[in-house]
């Protein structure tokens, strides 16, 4: 997680930045930072929160830029399916998408392990975890000494986009990545950033139709006559 936690620190502290200007309570962004956790549904909120946004708009943007996580838990299911509820519900609070990645690369196979899964897993999202909250309380705190003029929401778009591009790895989330962009524009008109739940929808559908349309390989059994 070293090699990662450079860039989440440089994001974290862009996210902590942003939050720092956009006029919220100090309270209210400490408490975001801690609670939600979750740096692009923090940075797609706030916009929405500093103009007054009715609540409902609030939420249904944070659920949907988080829809990823819905996947992530289902891929998580059958490594820790057996631990008792409160134990799911705090490795559910601490899961990010890098830690997803690199579980999913340790452990390909879908059998759980406790003994070896979960000290990986609590010492990767550990590390997330640290380097991820203190710049971005550090930038909280410390907002008001960035000048404006540096631009620092044009940096955490940026930061955004190489996420997301990264993430971009074969046809199926090429095209998707394309529709997305086209219907953010397309709706670019629509109130309070609604754009934004449009994209991810289209996105989603064409995933969806993309996955649904690619045929299966069958996987040969194994004969034991």
């Amino acid at each position: 997680m070293l090699g990662t936690a450079i860039g989440i620190g440089a994001w974290g502290l862009i996210t902590g930045v942003a939050m720092g200007k956009s006029g919220l309570p100090l309270p209210v962004m400490v408490l975001m930072s801690l609670l939600v956790f979750a740096g692009s549904a923090q940075l797609a909120v706030l916009p929405l929160m500093s103009s007054g946004a009715p609540l409902w708009v609030v939420w249904a943007t944070a659920l949907c830029v988080n829809l990823r996580f819905v996947i992530f838990s289902a891929q998580w299911r059958p490594y820790f399916i057996g631990y008792p509820l409160g134990q799911r519900l705090r490795l559910a609070y601490l899961t990010a998408d890098l830690n997803y990645v690199m579980f999913m690369r340790r452990f390909p196979e879908p059998t759980p392990n406790p003994e070896v899964q979960l000290p990986y897993f609590w010492g990767g999202v550990a590390c997330n975890w640290f380097a991820w909250q203190l710049p971005a309380l550090t930038g909280i705190f410390l907002a008001d000494a960035v000048p404006v003029h540096w631009g620092v929401g044009f940096a955490g778009t940026l930061a955004l986009l190489g996420v997301g591009l990264s993430l971009v790895t074969d046809k199926a989330t090429s095209v998707a990545a394309g529709v997305a962009a086209c219907a953010a524009v397309a709706a670019y008109a629509l109130p309070f950033k609604l754009n934004i739940v449009v994209a991810i929808a289209a996105a989603v559908a064409m995933g969806l139709l993309i996955d649904h349309g690619t045929p299966r390989r069958a996987i040969p059994m194994d004969d034991r006559t």
